[in-house]
């Protein structure tokens, strides 16, 4: 009886037709788990800073805060010729902030902020997790970065000098590691200076299924003791769609008197 039915079987199987067949075939194949490359990894859609701008001012946001928020930034750790200096404009600056005459940035000239200022993510930003690559693009200035999946990383003097460097990552585990260089020495977080050797490292992975955290380490011989190292986190934002930020025609006044130097991001 087995026999008859098997025979059976293969007998009518013509019948069905090869399109319906190769179906028959496709369904009872087991399912391939993705490559390392290519899996999603759950780091797709937008996000916002986490936690908003408001945490500790009694918002309701910070009370269903699910996670502790990271640490501060803490102060760079500059070589000793380039900290007293740094400190100094630093004061200066905010005081004419305070003054209500706040310094020129960058942003006021239209720039980008450029890595790793640009993951702080003061406006959405987006992550697209595709074949060989991940794509990180902030809403701010329409700023986008690729960071390449599995290729060997530059040495710094081979990057040619962009606003977010040149980026290339890899999977330890569900951690994405990235690597990037060729950051433009003129683009700085927090006014920090650095030579076109830094290289910026990030540990991105996620907390819980709508908190991701980016683990940032900056090294620079040049210019810094060690690595000066922080945690930025984000919320994931389902269902919000990225905006066109253009940054039209922004003027600004120069009052000679302050003695400006050059264009600052902090």
């Amino acid at each position: 009886m087995r026999q008859t039915r098997r025979f059976r079987s293969w007998r009518f199987a013509p019948v069905l037709g090869p399109a319906l067949l190769l179906a028959a075939c496709a369904a009872e194949a087991p399912e391939q788990p993705a490559s390392g490359t290519d899996a999603v990894r759950g780091l797709n859609g937008s996000w916002e800073a986490y936690p908003q701008r408001s945490f500790g001012l009694g918002t309701a946001d910070e009370a269903e805060a699910p996670v502790p928020p990271p640490a501060p930034v803490p102060e760079p750790p500059l070589r000793p010729e380039y900290l007293e200096t740094w400190q100094a404009e630093r004061a200066r600056n905010a005081e004419l902030t305070r003054q209500g005459l706040p310094p020129v940035s960058s942003g006021m000239a239209c720039l980008p902020e450029g890595m790793p200022a640009m993951m702080l993510a003061i406006f959405p930003m987006e992550v697209l997790e595709t074949p060989g690559q991940v794509t990180i693009v902030q809403e701010a200035f329409n700023q986008v970065r690729r960071v390449y999946l599995d290729e060997a990383p530059l040495a710094p003097e081979d990057a040619e000098p962009r606003f977010s460097g040149h980026s290339v990552g890899r999977w330890e585990g569900d951690t994405l590691v990235v690597e990037t260089v060729g950051v433009k020495d003129y683009v700085r977080f927090r006014n920090v200076p650095h030579s076109m050797n830094m290289r910026v490292t990030e540990r991105i992975s996620l907390v819980t299924d709508d908190i991701m955290q980016n683990q940032v380490t900056v090294e620079d011989p040049e210019f810094l003791t060690g690595p000066w190292s922080w945690t930025w986190m984000y919320r994931r934002w389902p269902g919000y769609r990225m905006q066109e930020y253009v940054c039209e025609d922004n003027r600004y006044f120069e009052d000679p008197e302050l003695e400006y130097q050059r264009l600052r991001i902090d």
